[in-house]
């Protein structure tokens, strides 16, 4: 549901965007669609309804609008019709009230106007229809008319042409004959027709003259109309602009005399996955430079900086870090400012065009209960699942769509301050969850030493490769470097539990990200996934925890809180919040925003302790500069919810090339089956792929068992060797993971795969 700011709702213009309506006790607030076009508010479940089904329309000429609390507020026409609507923010609740405002005031206005000069027009029966407004009933009543004067006009030309033809042959007829008796009676025909000839041509002129009459009239009316539109525009936009610095004052004086209470919500965040209901807070007054705290529980507030903070003068910000000592850029000014290097020369050759479509996903209807039902509380890896849970890609492509947004690593290697850098560290960490938020298919579990590699060299500057290293449990290693001077290296084990109503996955293991310039060696875990509505309802995905993002060299950490989705919460849904702090545990960065949608940072120029929270725990409050954005989520192409909300990175990844590793998932061939559709196929080799690697998974047991001292030593061994990583200590995490150990890409080079398992 992509996404800038709402435009600033003006009379005339139609204002569109999601809105949480109360539907009743069991249910609750649910997202819907709204548009507001002539007067008319209107409601359907999803924008593609606009088309087709409107669930309901209420007319703001006849109707009233009260706010009950910072984000709620109800529109009533008298009792017939009540929506109770919740936005998901102060600031886009007053968006819509304006826009209500006006758009009743201009309602209200057009219908006193039809009023007042009804007797210039023609008296012409309003139009019927659901919720028509009477500037739309004005418009079809005069279109009408001035049709049927067009149609008086064709019918007069018509007889004119009938006529004259008449008369023509009737003067031939008269200069042919000759002086005798019938003389008398062609004269007489002669002048019969040219008495209709002139009756008609006076009919057509009267005709003419009405229609540029009541086309004059109608203009002038206009004219006056539009007029009246364009002063009360003037007038509305004074009064608005008033307000606000009103507005701005008493919260200024507000702030000064007291702490900012939580009620007040975050501007920069916006609504759940829609993206014409967010709005930017850089685009904001300069008032609304705050974020809130989640409510429940509150960790911290943040309010905004004294003013003198902007200021460039050294005096104002003594005892403060260099880094925050700057006057409040963008980071990517920062990081262009201070890197030395120079830009890199374009690349000549031309780059590969890369698919932007796969086949729409088919309908195959599937009984789940009758499988899900003898699968309560397995391992989610044992269960036998057909293709029609998956999406036609596997684990390991999966893991390598977290470089979707590299870009954010790329500045971060600019960087020359490390706490700046964190901030892009732990954007990048958010932003790998953004394509999961429609992602309801299971990705296939790949084969042991199955692989993936994703060269992006030419296009973007890294390249990357995943391997599939243990099978139970389910492992797999990633390796990723840049020419940027970054790498990311992982491995992740999921742990996954059928709960019955919802899916619990587990990532296990750590992600690092290193820094060649810098030296600086930044680890993070992964928060857990929740697929809710297993067997009965629409699925949909939460991401909720806590991630510590660690600098080893410096001591730099940031502490991001996933929100779980709560029916009840009035925060926004998704929402992610984070403090940069240094090895001190002085806060510099706090970052706000949606692991769906968008992140921002504010720098901190002064903390201090504020009040209890609900649990008891005293709340910090920063005062922050103004927030800025660091990362946006790139909207999905066209057609994506026929193509399993693939993003345009993903539409790519299973994409056929040339010189991959014969153990590539691109090979895979279920895999290949099912995207193309035929998924009786894919069920079927499924199956095939499956018992072959659990024969091979035998033969190497036996193997082991034969090589060790013991029966009982062997008896449980797989002597499995991973062919592209190797297990090492990592001196600086302390931890045991698998590292890519080279030989890939030269293998590639050589086109020599001698050494790869013949897995498919």
């Amino acid at each position: 549901m992509s996404e800038s700011k709402p435009p600033t709702p003006t009379p005339g213009d139609t204002y569109k965007g999601w809105l949480f309506k109360w539907t009743n006790y069991i249910k609750g607030y649910q997202r819907r669609w709204f548009v507001l076009s002539n007067g008319l508010l209107s409601y359907y479940r999803t924008q593609a309804e606009m088309g087709h089904t409107c669930r309901g329309t209420i007319n703001l000429a006849t109707a009233n609008i009260a706010v009950e609390d910072s984000c709620n507020f109800v529109i009533s026409n008298g009792g017939a019709q009540t929506y109770h609507l919740k936005a998901n923010s102060e600031v886009e609740r007053q968006r819509w009230i304006t826009a209500l405002e006006l758009a009743k005031a201009k309602a209200v206005d057009m219908q006193a106007n039809s009023d007042d000069s009804g007797d210039e027009c023609p008296a012409v029966p309003p139009t019927s229809g659901q919720g028509g407004g009477c500037r739309n009933s004005e418009v079809q009543s005069t279109l009408r008319t001035l049709n049927s004067k067009v149609e008086d006009l064709t019918t007069c030309n018509d007889l004119i042409v009938k006529h004259g033809s008449a008369l023509q042959r009737s003067l031939s007829e008269l200069e042919a004959i000759r002086v005798g008796g019938d003389m008398g009676e062609k004269i007489r025909q002669v002048t019969e027709r040219a008495t209709l000839f002139r009756i008609t041509s006076n009919a057509m002129i009267n005709a003419c003259r009405d229609f540029l009459s009541l086309a004059q009239t109608h203009s002038k009316r206009w004219q006056k109309a539009l007029q009246v539109e364009r002063d009360q525009r003037i007038r509305l936009e004074e009064t608005l602009e008033q307000l606000a610095k009103q507005h701005n004052h008493l919260e200024r004086a507000f702030r000064g005399a007291t702490v900012l209470p939580s009620s007040f919500s975050n501007p920069a965040l916006g609504s759940k996955g829609g993206a014409s209901g967010k709005g930017d807070a850089s685009d904001e007054d300069d008032d609304n430079e705050f974020f809130d705290a989640m409510e429940d529980p509150a960790e911290f507030i943040t309010v905004p900086a004294d003013p003198k903070y902007h200021k460039r003068s050294g005096s104002n910000v003594s005892g403060l870090s260099s880094e925050i000592g700057m006057d409040d850029q963008s980071f990517d000014e920062l990081s262009l400012a201070s890197n030395p290097e120079s830009p890199q020369p374009l690349e000549l050759e031309p780059v590969r065009q890369r698919r932007t479509r796969i086949p729409d996903k088919p309908n195959y209807y599937l009984n789940l209960w009758s499988i899900m039902k003898n699968c309560i509380g397995k391992e989610l890896s044992k269960i036998p699942m057909p293709v029609n849970f998956n999406e036609p890609l596997s684990m390991l492509q999966r893991l390598s769509e977290d470089l979707e947004y590299y870009e954010l690593l790329d500045k971060a290697a600019k960087c020359q301050s490390s706490l700046e850098q964190m901030c892009y560290v732990a954007a990048f960490t958010v932003s790998s969850y953004s394509t999961t938020v429609h992602r309801t298919g299971k990705p296939f579990n790949p084969l042991l030493g199955e692989t993936f590699e994703l060269d992006r060299l030419r296009e973007c500057g890294y390249r990357s490769l995943c391997e599939q290293v243990s099978h139970h449990p389910p492992a797999a290693a990633h390796h990723a470097f840049s020419e940027k001077g970054w790498s990311l290296r992982q491995e992740i084990t999921l742990a996954s539990k059928f709960r019955g109503k919802y899916l619990s996955i587990m990532p296990l293991g750590s992600i690092q990200c290193l820094f060649d310039k810098s030296n600086n060696h930044y680890s993070w875990k992964k928060v857990t996934t929740t697929v809710h509505n297993i067997i009965v309802g629409k699925l949909w995905i939460d991401q909720s925890g806590e991630i510590d993002v660690v600098n080893h060299r410096t001591g730099d950490r940031c502490h991001l809180k996933f929100a779980p989705y709560s029916y009840f919460s009035r925060d926004v849904p998704r929402k992610v919040t984070g403090v940069v702090t240094d090895k001190e545990g002085k806060a510099h960065y706090v970052l706000s925003g949606t692991w769906d949608e968008k992140m921002e940072f504010s720098r901190v120029m002064q903390s201090s302790k504020g009040e209890n929270g609900t649990e008891g725990k005293q709340r910090t409050v920063y005062q922050t500069l103004k927030a800025k954005e660091i990362w946006t989520k790139n909207p999905l192409p066209e057609g994506a919810d026929n193509m399993y909300f693939f993003s345009s990175l993903a539409l790519t990844l299973n994409e056929p090339e040339d010189g991959v590793a014969p153990t590539d998932s691109r090979r895979r061939p279920d895999q290949r089956l099912m995207e193309d559709g035929r998924w009786d196929e894919a069920n079927a080799e499924k199956q095939r792929l499956e018992e072959k690697q659990r024969t091979t998974r035998r033969e190497r047991e036996r193997e082991a068992v034969k090589a060790a001292s013991s029966p009982e030593e062997g008896a449980h061994q797989d002597n499995y060797q991973a062919l592209w990583f190797e297990k090492l200590d990592d001196p600086v995490s302390g931890e045991v993971l698998h590292v890519y150990k080279g030989g890939y890409w030269e293998a590639k080079d050589q086109g020599s795969w001698d050494i790869c398992p013949d897995i498919f």
